[in-house]
């Protein structure tokens, strides 16, 4: 997510379905306390989670 990628795109790389990379989405940014997915990479990335 953090290249830009979309849950559908994600879930082709990773051989998951985009429901199973939103529901782990949903969850990161209930973890960042982010209220959307860009906030919650921008957490990740400042918190060294992500590069």
């Amino acid at each position: 997510m953090g290249d830009g990628k979309t849950a559908f795109e994600a879930g082709k790389i990773l051989h998951l379905s985009q429901s199973t990379i939103n529901f782990h989405l949903r969850n990161a940014m209930l973890k960042l306390d982010a209220p959307n997915k860009t906030s919650a990479i921008v957490k990740a990335i400042y918190l060294n989670l992500i590069h």
